[in-house]
């Protein structure tokens, strides 16, 4: 068993910042590619932005030079740092994590999703 927990979300004005984070625990023998999706009211769920094992990094042309995604592979930890936010970020966001269980089944886990609200 698996297990993604998010946390970080709230509630910001616009240019502010807030920092995502989603640890993953439970039967993992090695984790592959992590990433952040968001899906707004009424809206398909995108990408947000993605990262290696490697670390590397690609993201959605709407968050460049805004959000950072990283990780700690210690922790089994992936982070989100959105800067200089708007409201059209508003959208709960939801840990992506692709691995390899204890069992070598090799799955994609989706966290519960954080809310994230951006005030204008």
């Amino acid at each position: 068993q698996v297990q993604l927990v998010e946390s970080g979300g709230g509630l910001v004005q616009a240019g502010g910042s807030l920092r995502l984070s989603c640890v993953a625990s439970g039967s993992i023998f090695r984790i592959n590619a992590m990433g952040w999706y968001r899906q707004a009211p009424g809206k398909q769920r995108e990408l947000v932005a993605g990262i290696t094992s490697g670390g590397n990094t690609n993201y959605a042309d709407s968050v460049k030079g805004r959000f950072t995604i990283s990780r700690d592979n210690a922790k089994n930890t992936v982070y989100l740092q959105m800067n200089s936010l708007k409201p059209e970020d508003t959208a709960i966001y939801y840990c992506n994590v692709d691995l390899v269980t204890v069992f070598e089944l090799t799955r994609v886990y989706w966290g519960q999703g954080t809310q994230v609200t951006v005030s204008s």
